[in-house]
């Protein structure tokens, strides 16, 4: 789950004009920046390849960032900081935005998804699989990312006329969109 992610983006937009694009985009793959970040850090995150060369080939531990507890605790920071730029309302949308994360790669996920950092207490994992089923996986994505560009053009139409730049910009979106469903569904 990659572009769906950003499709959900594109759809809370639709809803909340008041909150700044990029920073839906950025709530929705918070999560995964600061996996990197625990990764590039002396490997405190890591991933491993279960079935190279499929979709959804790797197994992360992200027991920190994509635990229960952790992506909620990641998703209040997320949210503070925006409440704290733009205002409570905001707040409430960029910390759900973040959480959103967890909840979709819940459903792609492999059981690998615990529920408390480090997975203390030995806990199970969660994960619903649906990378096993790269079709479904990239239906569901697909899903996400036309809803999303479908809410987002539309909203951004009953707001402001058209133009040729917005035309323009709004084929150009849909373009990287599509050509990002493609990248992720290919690799």
């Amino acid at each position: 789950m990659f572009v769906g992610h950003f499709g959900l983006a594109a759809a809370v937009k639709a809803s909340q004009p008041r909150v700044p694009l990029w920073s839906l985009m950025l709530a929705t793959q918070f999560l995964d920046v600061v996996f990197v970040v625990l990764y590039l850090a002396g490997g405190i995150e890591s991933f491993r390849a279960v079935a190279p060369g499929t979709y959804g080939e790797a197994l992360i531990d992200a027991s920190y960032t994509h635990s229960l507890l952790g992506a909620l605790l990641l998703s209040a920071l997320y949210g503070g900081l925006g409440a704290w730029r733009w205002g409570r309302r905001a707040g409430w949308v960029l910390g759900a935005t973040t959480f959103s994360h967890w909840l979709l790669d819940l459903l792609v996920h492999r059981a690998d998804l615990p529920l408390l950092p480090g997975n203390a207490g030995d806990l199970p994992l969660l994960g619903l699989g649906l990378w096993r089923a790269p079709w479904a996986t990239a239906v569901v994505e697909g899903v996400l990312l036309v809803a999303g560009a479908v809410l987002y053009f539309r909203s951004v139409r009953r707001r402001a006329p058209i133009t040729w730049r917005a035309t323009l910009s709004g084929g150009v979106m849909a373009l990287l969109l599509v050509l990002g469903l493609a990248v992720d569904v290919l690799t």
